[in-house]
């Protein structure tokens, strides 16, 4: 297997380039995967997948001997992007690198995903136990692992083991980072700026809780991290009026549970105490990302299959680390998961994003190995 997978590879190289070129050049903000969807659907059918389909949630399905299984792998990787362009953003492709903002995260994933399941077909591989091969959508901030959730209620006590593509070659997240985050709005009497001087101002409260938000002690725990911010602030009318409304995107986050209960009391504290006669604070939480909920043996066993695999690859030792990917879900359900990455990059959500374009060839090669394991 090992020739046929590496000349499967050679072969194949430049329609992976290809591939990942005219992904990068469709717009995919988080809710709004249509046309990315679309095109996945496509060219799973004209490669002879049968059977692939659009849920509601724009994720891109592609059951492979699923039928009758209850222990379903599911290969992932998002087609949303952080940037909220509805144009086509610019590409380069300097022979070295591949320039995009979104490249990394997680275009490149979603073509080697593509790949992957095109070797399957083209090799009459029939997983045993199933395989679902997804390019889910709403991984990236809001999104809220939207398409993640809808494939663990369609498929609910089916899925045994579930691996995100979405990382770097030589890292490999083992444990998720739950997070939750909140739309405050800030609503007082406001006025004009001279005649109503002295009344109270939305921006100034809100910039108070800001204030608040950042004297807090985060917990400290032996092996865990937590953190906090504010993301983004908006509000006002005009610079001669006294803000009426303002509001921000906070989040905090960590990936221990006990940590995460005691943010939510502190942040629960601060936005108490920010309420007064004159002013009310309206909060909603608007992304909720769960903290693993796992025996560790369980992930352990499944990092013993897989990470010899990447090792044997890339000729080196992996890196571990927490982070917050599709990987919550499985994880807060029970479920065996890892995050592992299928190319070398940098500048991840940032519009100087890139990808070293030959890693994506031992990308490749270790997507289709792990596939492997469990088919």
């Amino acid at each position: 297997m090992e020739n046929t997978i590496k000349k499967y590879i050679k072969e194949n190289q430049e329609r992976m380039y290809e591939t990942l070129k005219e992904l990068c050049q469709i717009p995919a903000p988080s809710h709004f995967e249509h046309k990315r969807a679309r095109y996945c659907k496509n060219w799973l059918d004209n490669v002879g997948a049968e059977g692939v389909y659009i849920d509601e949630a724009l994720n891109v399905v592609f059951p492979l001997n699923c039928e009758d299984s209850s222990e379903i792998t599911v290969f992932v990787a998002h087609t949303d992007t952080v940037f909220p362009d509805m144009e086509s953003m610019l590409y380069l492709d300097d022979g070295e690198r591949i320039h995009c903002p979104g490249v990394a995260d997680d275009t490149a994933s979603v073509t080697v995903l593509l790949m992957m399941a095109r070797f399957f077909l083209e090799q009459k591989i029939v997983p045993e136990k199933g395989i679902l091969f997804v390019c889910n959508s709403c991984e990236e901030g809001l999104g809220n692992l939207k398409g993640t959730r809808q494939i663990f209620r369609e498929y609910a006590g089916r899925i045994k083991t579930f691996i995100s593509l979405d990382s770097n070659l030589d890292v490999v997240a083992d444990r998720c980072v739950g997070s939750h985050r909140y739309e405050v709005e800030v609503m007082t009497e406001g006025g004009h700026s001279y005649g109503k001087f002295g009344n109270c101002n939305a921006i100034a409260e809100l910039s108070k809780i800001v204030a608040e938000i950042y004297k807090i002690e985060v917990p400290r725990k032996a092996d865990s991290k937590t953190t906090y911010n504010v993301g983004a602030i908006s509000g006002g009318t005009s610079v001669n009026t006294i803000a009426q409304n303002a509001s921000m995107l906070c989040e905090y986050r960590s990936d221990d549970k006990d940590c995460m209960e005691v943010m939510q009391a502190e942040f629960e504290r601060v936005f108490k105490a920010a309420e007064g006669d004159k002013v009310q604070v309206k909060v909603n939480k608007v992304g909720d990302r769960p903290c693993s909920n796992i025996n560790d043996s369980k992930v352990e066993a499944l990092k013993a299959q897989v990470i010899p695999v990447i090792e044997g690859v890339i000729g080196k030792k992996v890196k571990y680390e927490s982070s917050s990917t599709d990987c919550n879900i499985p994880l807060s359900l029970g479920v065996s998961a890892l995050c592992i990455g299928v190319n070398i990059h940098e500048g991840v959500h940032t519009r100087e994003e890139w990808v070293d374009k030959a890693s994506l060839i031992p990308g490749l090669e270790i997507g289709i190995k792990v596939g492997l394991l469990f088919s």
